[in-house]
């Protein structure tokens, strides 16, 4: 793992200036979806839950992405059918688009509990739903995922999780199933468990639907998170090898710190991502 880290920073430092000040702009919405080739840089709303969602919109535009992941905070699971409506018009409204939701938990093997989230990630127009499954549930969610043709990507939550806590107890029980059933890898929970992130990636292949990603100082320890780039979690290897398999998914900023001001720590992460984005170009 410390070799990974290396690499990534040596990475990182070789690329150009020009790259480097490409990643410190902070793009309008509408410019942000990046060069053609480039990964999509969004960002999960669980970052800014201690906010409204008129609020988080504000902060979306600011952070310059369109692309964002709803958790039920900005638009909760039993709204009625017009305030999904009014909902999914702010976002739409505020020149977001909507690529997912979650995590949301679907861990009882119950037909109503599962058809419940589905109806209520169809209504809200989400291609994709970040779930957390159990081993007993996910064949009943891939009935559904092919019925209502929705993605579905199994999130891993780290060492605490008894259920999914890497990439590889989700992928094992998918394997041979629909493709629509895939993976949400979480960086950090990931390495947590003393996984390679960046093999865990190759391993998943096509398997592998969506991304949150945070950074870490230090990579076992989930309360030193960090903006992105100034910890040592191996972020350019890892956008080399989305981008040698040709990845179709985004990549969402779970930033968990700083609940009551995350926005600059977001700006600083999608900045750097987005310098990194620009040093692959070159």
């Amino acid at each position: 793992m410390a070799f990974v880290m290396n690499q990534s920073r040596r990475g990182f430092l070789s690329f150009s200036g020009a790259a480097l000040a490409a990643g410190a702009l902070q793009p309008s919405t509408a410019t942000a979806a990046g060069a053609p080739g480039d990964i999509r840089l969004g960002v999960a709303s669980y970052t800014f839950r201690e906010f409204s969602r008129a609020h988080t919109i504000r902060m979306m535009k600011k952070a310059g992405t369109p692309y964002i992941n709803i958790k039920e905070f900005h638009l909760p699971y039993r709204s009625s059918p017009e305030e999904i409506t009014k909902g999914r018009a702010d976002f739409a409204k505020g020149g977001l688009e909507i690529l997912g939701g979650g995590t949301i938990y679907m861990l009882k093997n119950d037909e109503a509990d599962v058809k419940f989230y589905f109806d209520y990630a169809k209504a809200c127009g989400m291609p994709l739903m970040v779930v957390g499954p159990s081993a007993e549930s996910i064949p009943l969610i891939e009935k559904h995922a092919i019925k209502y043709d929705i993605k579905v990507a199994i999130h891993n939550h780290g060492p605490e999780d008894k259920h999914m806590p890497t990439p590889q107890s989700a992928l094992k029980l998918i394997k041979n199933m629909d493709p629509r059933m895939g993976l949400c890898i979480d960086i950090g929970h990931t390495v947590r468990t003393g996984t390679d992130v960046v093999e865990a990636i190759a391993e998943a292949g096509p398997r592998l639907l969506d991304m949150h990603v945070k950074d870490l100082r230090s990579l076992m320890d989930k309360d030193s998170q960090c903006a992105v780039g100034d910890g040592a979690m191996p972020i350019v290897p890892i956008f080399k090898q989305l981008k040698k398999m040709n990845y179709q998914g985004a990549v969402m900023l779970e930033y968990e710190i700083e609940g009551d001001n995350p926005l600059p720590g977001v700006q600083k992460s999608l900045a750097y991502m987005r310098g990194v984005q620009a040093g692959l170009r070159g």
